[in-house]
């Protein structure tokens, strides 16, 4: 029997499993605001699930800005690139990458398993990974990379970035490495240098680890998320996970920062105040509503809930035992991004390229869904700040997904390079997009 047909099988008889699940808000914007709508929770035998296809992106095709705005590909044929960072001297690191195998992971055996694993490979998620970091030179300045090098390889699932002085430190899937750097080397002089340890194998569930650097250069954050939805691995599995712990650099001590947060990923700090942001993916299986992602300011010590609860103190009674304890001290988020989002990518616009109305807001890119009815995400938004706090949301780039729902790319990482120009990591397009005003 060829070998689709028994995955056509599957697929209908998921959706006829899934079918019972009411489906989701229409509302591009459904879940997003200081005060999102959260739905009474819903339980099917199966999570929903979009079943998208990939197909990639026509020639010259481009995800779409608002007016005023161009799009170009700044690089194309990267292997699942994931993460960005801009270096001083305008030079772009690629962190081309993808999750290991987990053979513990009980979230990945049975029939919830066989899905979610069938359907991330058809969403060319479930990749082998690169495990490079790629560095791209625009030279002449014309908003396209001519030059391209291979800067460090043999890493493992490297995600996020930061330079610190003449530091690069570089987030793995199990920890934070250091590489010696100078302005305009292509190549990594040396091996990598282990740093600090952070929670990984062998279950990993949620493997991408970002590393930033604060305002003074004392200290790194490092994000971990969950090791599964809702402790479904075993809260023995979860220790030190859906956190952001902090290093010091002087004294090489570490700690956790903030924690209850299933899976961080994206870490800016809003430039009138400084604060500490971070944007969350939230759990599955409750709703095609329910609960939304968030960006959310972190608070010293705060706890956000995961798993006991979810948007402050709404209990998730799939949790046993309870802890209601920990749930009476659950922070809320400060905003909604919309549920089943998969909300990674976050930078503030400090340059001044763009209308006044862009500097010091938030970008944000969203993933998408692949547990929800309709799709959701798939775009980059805008969330402008006024003293300190989010606003009304705006779409900013979109396309990711065609006219029949069907994925032209996913984006991933985001920052804002020398010039002012928004970058957009594309993992299933394998392209790196660039967006500037129209008229500079």
């Amino acid at each position: 029997m060829p070998r689709s047909i028994p995955i056509a099988i599957t697929t209908i008889a998921v959706l006829s499993l899934t079918a019972c699940t009411t489906p989701g808000s229409s509302d591009p914007f459904v879940g997003f605001g200081p005060n999102p709508m959260l739905p009474a929770p819903q339980r099917g035998l199966l999570p929903s699930v979009g079943v998208p296809s990939v197909v990639g992106w026509p020639s010259g095709a481009s995800p779409q800005a608002p007016a005023g705005f161009t799009v170009n590909r700044f690089a194309a044929g990267l292997e699942h690139p994931r993460w960005l960072l801009v270096l001083p001297n305008g030079d772009v690191l690629v962190a081309e990458s993808a999750g290991e195998p987990s053979k513990a992971n009980k979230m990945q055996r049975g029939i919830r398993g066989f899905v979610q694993k069938m359907l991330m490979k058809k969403m060319k998620a479930a990749v082998p990974s690169p495990n490079k970091l790629v560095l791209l030179r625009d030279q002449d300045g014309d908003g396209a990379a001519e030059s391209r090098t291979v800067f460090a390889q043999d890493l493992r699932s490297p995600f996020g970035m930061t330079l610190v002085g003449d530091a690069l430190y570089v987030a793995n899937n199990d920890g934070v490495v250091r590489f010696a750097y100078r302005s305009g080397q292509t190549t990594a002089a040396g091996p990598a240098e282990r740093v600090f340890d952070l929670p990984g194998p062998p279950i990993n569930h949620h493997w991408t680890k970002n590393v930033v650097v604060n305002s003074d250069g004392s200290k790194l954050y490092a994000t971990v998320g969950s090791n599964s939805n809702v402790g479904d691995n075993g809260m023995e599995n979860e220790d030190g996970r859906a956190a952001i712990w902090e290093y010091d650099i002087a004294s090489a001590r570490t700690r956790i920062f903030a924690s209850g947060i299933r899976n961080p990923n994206g870490i800016d700090f809003e430039p009138s105040t400084g604060t500490m942001w971070t944007v969350v993916n939230e759990r599955d299986e409750i709703g095609n509503d329910l609960p939304p992602d968030y960006l959310t300011s972190v608070k010293e010590g705060g706890f956000y809930g995961w798993p006991y609860s979810y948007w402050g103190q709404h209990v998730d009674r799939r949790v046993q035992p309870p802890r209601p304890e920990l749930v009476a001290n659950a922070l809320a988020p400060d905003y909604g991004l919309g549920p089943h989002t998969a909300s990674l990518g976050l930078v503030f616009y400090r340059g001044d390229t763009y209308p006044a109305s862009y500097r010091g807001g938030a970008f944000i890119t969203q993933h998408g869904s692949w547990n929800r009815q309709p799709l959701n995400g798939y775009r980059v938004v805008f969330i402008p700040f006024v003293e300190g706090r989010p606003q009304a949301p705006q779409l900013f780039l979109s396309g990711f997904l065609d006219a029949e729902s069907k994925i032209q790319g996913r984006p991933v990482g985001v920052v804002v390079d020398r010039r002012g120009a928004l970058l957009v990591a594309d993992d299933v397009g394998g392209i790196i997009w660039r967006v500037t005003p129209a008229v500079p």
